[in-house]
């Protein structure tokens, strides 16, 4: 009886052995399938850089007619160019401003988009002057059929990307019925939102 007891407790310190054995290798077992933690991972919320984005502009108003397209490019060089083109018969030769809203919603004549795009907390004014909107786009010139476009490239933008104050996918391209006189707080006094287009 002494000789199995003692055979019996070897057998079952072997097993107990081979088991701690096996359950450390496997916490490092370089043939694991399981894929690591990588940073990309963990910041896999964050939106990449894209190279274009456009923003259809359409009516607020049923009585006045409004089309443009927004279309911005990510450059070489990082910089971001913007390509607009607008069609308003009933302002035909006159300006009208364009500006860059907080929020990509057209709904309630435009007025869902909130004020004009201001991450860095500026005041208004005319763009490349000593204090503007991120947003704070300009006036756009119409000829005798009511068509205008306007081209900028700027460093202050970017399609994407995880800084909240460079990214413009999102925001909405406000087209007014009046002209920015770059002075006027907050608007510029550029009167109603005739067209909006969403940046996507």
């Amino acid at each position: 009886m002494n000789h199995y007891s003692k055979l019996f407790s070897a057998c079952a310190g072997l097993f107990l052995f081979g088991a701690l054995v096996s359950s450390c290798n496997s916490g490092s077992n370089s043939n694991s399938t399981e894929a690591p933690m990588t940073d990309s991972m963990t910041h896999s919320g964050s939106q990449e850089v894209q190279s274009s984005a456009v923003a259809n502009i359409s009516p607020s108003y049923t009585d006045t007619a409004v089309e443009g397209k927004a279309t911005f490019t990510t450059e070489t060089d990082g910089k971001v160019k913007l390509s607009l083109t607008l069609h308003i018969p009933a302002k035909a030769n006159k300006e009208v401003a364009v500006h860059l809203h907080e929020h990509g919603d057209c709904g309630d004549m435009g007025k869902n988009a909130h004020g004009h795009w201001n991450p860095t907390n500026d005041t208004h004014g005319k763009w490349g002057s000593a204090h503007f909107h991120r947003g704070d786009i300009g006036n756009v010139k119409l000829d005798a059929d009511g068509n205008g476009t306007l081209e900028m490239t700027t460093d202050l933008w970017q399609i994407g990307g995880s800084d909240s104050t460079k990214n413009i996918l999102g925001r909405a391209v406000i087209v007014h019925g009046g002209f920015d006189d770059f002075v006027s707080q907050p608007t510029g006094n550029a009167g109603n939102r005739i067209g909006c287009g969403v940046i996507q």
